[in-house]
């Protein structure tokens, strides 16, 4: 990656003036921080990659600034937003605010989905087999708002309001959708109103060297739309901390935990292990069910301002139905990658990571190589 943007980087030096050129290197590859606190705005080409949606490229931007310059301990607020294709055929459109007012009074978080993706189904349970792969086609659209107000130092008590939306095609006749008894088929909606608890003391949001940050949300969807529409609670809880151990190494570990309680379940609603935060290395969905617990420790090192990698180990498990919590039923994950800050004082970072994940009879191993903006957690 590093490669890639040094290309970019000669391209345009070819067809800029001398002091542009300069600005340029200064920007993106100077080992200097900006100390002034400025607002950042970047339009970007959106780049990346991950095992569920293959190459993603498309055109995006993210603006971050400080609602007080004054005040050093004020937290960065960022907005991005993309529209963004895939070699696998996603149309996504994505929108995400992460904002704090001066004082870090208030924190307001945004987060706007439309997509549609092909993607592979498993079933449900902690022992899905490959053998059971069905191509579905997801039309999916997912709204998420959450003010939060601090009460007392550092703990903030928030409302949440939510929508999601699913809809479903099969693309294989006669596969494991189309068994009789999975409940949501083919798709379903859902209405979310919440509350939420978190404490904070991690010394910055984007790239904390120290502190914790812990927070638990209850989320209630009434029985609005009937049928085998959701209709139900969820509780969503995450607890990180962070500690540094040399001016270049930091450790951190995190552990979350994700129930769905209903009466009436649909598949589409069941957390999931694997994505490019937590359990890096599993297919998303590839294992589903009503319960999820997963916990992992990430070393971090930063070489300068500019260049970094990390290296982490994990561990996780969905359980519920089908299957119980088990010691014997944690399934490992661990990996690396390389970071590079494009925003260094802020602590915003383009990231590579390689995860590796379990080898099941008569299976590859399973693995996946992900490109993402900002740390997994």
């Amino acid at each position: 990656m590093k490669k890639v943007l040094l290309s970019l980087i000669a391209i345009l030096m070819v067809a800029l003036p001398l002091a542009a050129q300069r600005k340029l290197i200064e920007k993106y590859l100077s080992n200097k921080k900006d100390s002034t606190r400025a607002p950042s705005f970047m339009p970007v080409p959106v780049f990346g990659y991950s095992q569920e949606i293959g190459i993603e490229f498309g055109l995006g931007a993210l603006y971050s600034f400080y609602a007080d310059r004054k005040d050093t301990t004020n937290r960065s607020s960022n907005f991005s937003g993309n529209f963004s294709t895939s070699t696998k055929k996603i149309f996504n459109i994505s929108l995400n605010a992460d904002g704090w007012t001066p004082g870090n009074r208030f924190h307001y978080i945004g987060d706007v989905k439309i997509r549609k993706m092909p993607f592979d189904f498993f079933g449900t349970g902690n022992s899905t087999l490959e053998s059971n792969k069905d191509r579905l086609v997801q039309n999916m659209v997912k709204l998420a708002f959450d003010l939060e107000k601090r009460l007392l130092p550092h703990a903030y008590t928030g409302l949440s309001l939510g929508f999601e939306q699913y809809h479903f095609t099969d693309k294989e006749n006669g596969g494991i959708f189309g068994q009789p008894g999975l409940r949501g088929v083919p798709g379903g909606k859902a209405f979310f109103v919440g509350v939420s608890q978190s404490y904070d003391t991690r010394n910055s949001n984007n790239y904390p060297s120290t502190g914790f940050f812990g927070r638990i949300a209850y989320q209630y969807a009434p029985d609005l739309f009937g049928g085998d529409n959701f209709s139900g609670s969820r509780i969503l809880a995450n607890a990180s901390s962070f500690w540094r151990l040399h001016p270049k190494f930091i450790f951190a570990a995190q552990g979350i935990y994700q129930t769905v309680q209903s009466s009436n379940t649909p598949f589409w609603i069941l957390p999931q292990l694997g994505n490019d935060e937590m359990m890096r290395g599993y297919y998303s969905g590839r294992y589903r069910d009503e319960n999820l617990l997963a916990f992992q420790g990430e070393l971090r090192f930063r070489y300068n301002h500019r260049f970094g990698a990390a290296a982490f180990i994990g561990t996780g498990q969905v359980f519920g139905e089908k299957s119980s919590l088990a010691i014997n039923a944690f399934k490992p994950n661990y990996g690396g990658g390389f970071r590079y800050f494009f925003d260094p004082e802020k602590g915003l970072s383009l990231r590579l990571d390689y995860g590796i994940g379990e080898k099941r009879p008569n299976e590859k191993r399973q693995g996946g190589f992900y490109i993402s903006l900002a740390e997994a957690f």
